[in-house]
């Protein structure tokens, strides 16, 4: 008994399938792209903070070694009641 396939089924899973897809487009369709947004570019340019950030810890670390540094008691308590009551 022979059995042939006609028609959209016919396909031999031994064989190499060709895709007709241009080498052109193939190419520039499976490649990644990144979109920065406008706002995470500024950021990115605002590098000071660390910098700023980093002489106020060293200028605590210093004041503290020293004994200069001293604590505001008023000042802690009302930020710890304003962080428990809301």
């Amino acid at each position: 008994m022979k059995i042939t396939s006609y028609g959209i089924n016919a396909m031999n899973a031994y064989k190499k399938q060709v895709r007709n897809v241009k080498s052109d487009t193939a190419k520039a369709s499976f490649a990644d792209k990144i979109e920065i947004s406008k706002a995470a570019q500024e950021m990115q340019g605002v590098s000071t903070y660390g910098t700023e950030r980093a002489d106020r810890v060293q200028q605590l670390k210093e004041d503290i070694a020293s004994g200069e540094y001293k604590v505001n008691a008023r000042q802690v308590a009302e930020d710890m009641l304003k962080y428990y009551r809301f």
